[in-house]
Formats: C-alpha cells, sequence, structure tokens
C-alpha cells in the first residue's frame, strides 16, 4: 500500500510547494481543504498543516479539529498551522511589533534534535507573518530562533508534534528540505518509494481493478498529459480503450492532422472527430471568458456522449486532468479562491452515463512528463508546450469568430515555428500568441492602416502554478514581428507580454 502524507490547506499562497517539496523526497503527498479533509487519517502516516493569509486571532480564522491527528500521527505544522497550536493549546499569540517578511538566519538552534539533525546555528529561513508566538503552548520545548522572533521552531513533548514558524517550502529557506527530510525519514518513518516508475505500475494495477472488462473512451488532446493518461489506460486494459480527437476548430495550425499522425504506430485506437463548426456555431456572440470555457466543456461533453453511444458497451470517460487543474477550479472557505474554471474538471451531466476515471489527477506537469518517459514515450512528444483545453478560444480576447481563429493560427504558427528554428522553443515552458479586441493606427506602404493588436506570450514555469516571463532576444522579437506584420493580413503591431505569474496568470483568460 502506497504510503501517504496528507497537507491540510488553510489558504497559503505556497501550499502546493509543500506538496512538491514532500514529492521530490519521492514521497507521496495529497492536498486537502482544511474544512473538507478525509474523515479517516490512519491511511496518512504524516500531516502537515499549511500557512494562511488569516491571523489565528480573527473571528473567520480558518479551524479545524487535531484531536484525532495529534500524538497519533506525526504533525508538522507551518507558519499558520504554527501559531494555530499555540493559540489554541494553552500559548499565546500576538501581533508583532515588527512584521518579518523575508529572509532571516537561526540564531539559536537546539542541539541534539532529530527535526534539526545536520542543520547549523545561521541557516537561512524564509519569514512571512504578522503574528508572533509570544508563549508556547502546552509542553511547547523551543528548538529554534532568529534575532527577531524567538519561537521560530518547537516541538510538543510526548508526542511527534513539531512546528515552524518560517516556511521551508520556498528555496529561500536553504536547509528547508533537510528539514522536511528529517520530519518525513527520521521522525515519521516513512519509505522513499514513490517514483514515476513505480507511480505507473501502480496505476496500471488500479486502472485494471477499478475498469475491469469494461470499455473506456479517452478524450485526446494531443498534448502531454491526455497522451501519458491513453498510454497508461492502454497497458492495462489493451483494446477496451477507444481515443477521441475532437477538433474543435480552436487548435493551432493544422493541428487536427498532425495530431492524428502522430499516434500512428503507438498502438493506440484512435479515432479524429471534426467539429469544428459545432464548436465556433456555439461560441456565437459569447464573450465573457468563463462564457467561453462553460460553452466549451459543455460542448465536448455533448460531442463526446454522442461518441460515447457509438462504442458498444462503453462506461468510463477518461481525461488527462492533473493537479493543477483541480487546484484552480476547487474553491472553499479560506484556501485559494477558484481562478478559472477548467473543461475537464467538475463530473459530468446526470444524463451521460458515463463514470470518470482520470490516471493522473494528483500529479503536476513535470511530474506527468517523468512518467511519460518511464513508460518509454518520445521525448518530442513529451517536450511539447501545454495548451489550454478551450484552445485559442481563451487567447482570442471577445467574441470567437472563423476569421479571428484563422488569423491567430497563422501568427502562432510563425511565433512557435520561429521558437523551434532559433533552439528556443524547448527552454520555454510555454508559449503563444493572443489577439487583442483593439486596432491600432499604423502605416504601410505609405497608407494608413487600422488593424489588429496581437501579444506574444512565452513564460518559464515547473508545474504551472507559478511562472515567469521568458526574456527573449530582442533580435528575434524583431524578427518574428516583422515577419507577423508582413505576412498575417489584418496585423499591423505586436507587443511582447512580460507580467509573470501571480499576479497575472499564463493565459490572458
Amino acid at each position: 500500500m502506497q504510503e501517504k502524507v496528507l497537507i491540510l490547506d488553510f489558504g497559503s499562497q505556497y501550499t502546493q510547494l509543500i506538496a512538491r517539496r514532500v514529492r521530490e523526497l519521492f514521497i507521496y503527498c495529497e492536498i486537502h481543504p482544511y474544512n473538507n479533509s478525509p474523515k479517516e487519517h490512519s491511511s496518512f502516516k504524516a500531516v502537515i498543516l499549511s500557512g494562511s493569509p488569516y491571523s489565528v486571532r480573527s473571528d473567520d480564522a480558518p479551524r479545524i479539529d487535531l484531536n484525532k491527528i495529534r500524538g497519533s500521527i506525526p504533525l508538522l505544522a507551518i507558519c499558520y498551522g504554527a501559531q494555530y497550536l499555540a493559540h489554541f493549546s494553552g500559548g499565546k499569540v500576538s501581533p508583532s511589533d515588527i512584521r518579518e517578511y523575508g529572509r532571516a538566519n537561526l540564531s539559536f538552534v537546539k542541539e541534539n534534535e532529530l527535526f534539526f539533525d545536520s542543520i547549523e546555528k545561521g541557516s537561512q529561513v524564509w519569514m512571512s507573518h504578522s503574528d508572533t508566538i509570544e508563549s508556547l503552548p502546552d509542553k511547547g520545548v523551543c528548538l529554534a530562533s532568529t534575532n527577531d522572533v524567538i519561537n521560530a521552531a518547537y516541538k510538543i513533548e510526548s508526542e511527534p508534534t513539531y512546528s515552524i514558524q518560517f516556511h521551508p517550502e520556498v528555496y529561500h529557506t536553504e536547509d528547508g528540505k533537510k528539514i522536511l527530510y528529517n520530519f518525513l525519514i527520521k521522525i515519521a518513518n516513512l519509505t522513499q518509494n514513490w517514483t514515476p516508475a513505480s507511480f505507473a505500475e501502480n496505476s496500471i494495477k488500479k486502472i485494471k481493478n477499478i475498469v475491469g472488462k469494461e470499455k473506456v473512451m479517452l478524450g485526446l488532446s494531443g498534448g502531454v498529459d491526455s497522451t501519458v493518461a491513453a498510454i497508461l489506460l492502454h497497458k492495462a486494459i489493451g483494446n477496451q480503450l477507444t481515443c477521441v480527437f475532437i477538433n474543435n476548430g480552436l487548435l493551432r495550425k493544422n493541428e487536427f492532422t498532425n495530431v492524428l499522425n502522430q499516434y500512428n504506430g503507438m498502438g493506440l485506437n484512435v479515432k479524429g472527430v471534426d467539429a469544428s463548426r459545432f464548436f465556433l456555431k456555439k461560441l456565437t456572440g459569447i464573450t465573457d471568458p468563463e462564457g467561453k470555457r462553460k460553452v466549451i466543456g459543455s460542448a465536448f461533453i455533448e460531442i463526446f456522449d454522442n461518441e460515447s453511444n457509438l462504442i458498444k458497451g462503453v462506461s468510463w470517460l477518461a481525461q488527462g486532468t492533473i493537479y493543477p487543474d483541480v487546484i484552480e477550479s476547487i474553491s472553499v472557505k479560506g484556501p485559494s479562491a477558484t481562478i478559472k474554471s477548467h473543461h475537464n474538471v467538475g463530473g459530468l451531466p446526470e444524463y451521460m452515463k458515463l463514470k470518470i476515471i482520470e490516471p493522473l489527477r494528483m500529479l503536476f506537469k513535470d511530474e506527468v512528463r517523468r512518467v511519460g518517459a518511464s513508460l518509454k514515450i518520445d521525448s518530442t512528444l513529451l517536450g511539447r508546450h501545454p495548451f489550454p483545453g478551450p484552445g485559442l478560444a481563451i487567447r482570442i480576447l471577445g467574441e470567437v469568430t472563423l476569421e479571428k481563429v484563422e488569423l491567430l493560427q497563422k501568427v502562432d504558427h510563425i511565433f512557435i515555428e520561429g521558437l523551434k528554428s532559433n533552439d528556443l522553443y524547448n527552454s520555454i515552458w510555454q508559449a503563444g500568441a493572443i489577439l487583442l479586441p483593439v486596432n491600432s493606427v499604423g502605416v504601410m506602404g505609405d497608407e494608413r492602416t487600422y488593424e489588429k493588436c496581437v501579444a506574444l506570450r512565452a513564460v518559464s514555469s515547473t508545474d504551472g502554478m507559478t511562472a515567469d516571463w521568458v526574456d527573449l532576444p530582442y533580435e528575434f522579437l524583431q524578427k518574428i514581428s516583422n515577419q507577423i506584420i508582413n505576412r498575417v493580413k489584418g496585423v499591423n503591431r505586436v507587443v511582447y507580454d512580460i507580467s509573470s505569474k501571480p499576479p497575472a496568470t499564463i493565459e490572458w483568460e
């Protein structure tokens, strides 16, 4: 049975980073909202409490009953979690005279403590809080301090409960990974056995047990996620799987044909369905970004329903949903608010009698790629940039029309092919072009023009949860801008997006 760590999310911007650091130690973990945690905790070998934007002193502060966890399961409380334990267990949390945010150094580390094994005085940590733990909870013992924070870390005597005011999950905390290692491996005795190969092996067994002899239909997109999901399913159930690749009319230039060709020789039963007119008609008059996503999601469901009725005995709809899709689509009181809905998150309508199976639901994008590599999937396919399910619809600001789609396809094609021919593509997480809902004045051949403006976007990221804009060479941007304006009729201005996530998102809509 897979050993697991439970991360209870109180809304910290760093919660996903905790999960990433735990998984970097080859240990499986799951994030659950504090107010919707699993009722049974016995399957978890350790629990981590995240930080939060709230103060434990506030009336609306997130609260949770830890009675079934404390003393029976190793517990690590981070930032808000550390203050929560103190505040509700006999300690005292007060507003800090000096708000400590950013780098700090440990001025005291208690000797002979397994939690701080191999971590020395002076180690840099990252603080982010406006409250401070003035006095420790019952049976609390101080383990570390900084110049400004006396109780930077503490433990509860007679139980495996540890708390830290700083954030071990961020890179600025130099020994953060070592602290997590000490807690998870040396204190909680977890085994480092969660690898891409083991995930694939366990997933194949799980799919076999869940699906049995029933048939599965998978919606392919041509991207990394759905391809890896398809290979896992194929290895588990063979010809019980039918893959459907739908042309929603919002794909990149020539992508429908190219994607169908790339699956030749992979042993997958792939059917191409051209529903471009259907989708574009559904989008007529829709300008709101969420409205577009919901219309496209509904249209996909309608097409999948029609296709499933053509396959005798199909009982399951498989999707390439991954963890960032889930996190960005689910909102709870306190933790991260819904950023945007995803067309493949949220279940199926009642009229569809299919069950959903999502083999990659708990993986980040880079983990999906590593699983794909363990399955011997071609590196060119695994290195493909992410492309949104709603396609160019959310890169066309305003109403989507066939004319706008064709224009943006040409712009996007020039940009992406330019990145590839200049050896820039593989160093970028995601790139694309956005058609803005404005015209600008220009001059071409001594004549005034009043045409469209397009924005180019290229970002670097690890998992899509955060992203930085890529500093593309000026010479490259100049060349691509000239090519777009000269070759794409209707565009007379090109701009480059230099915003990061957060505060922006990778896509514009």
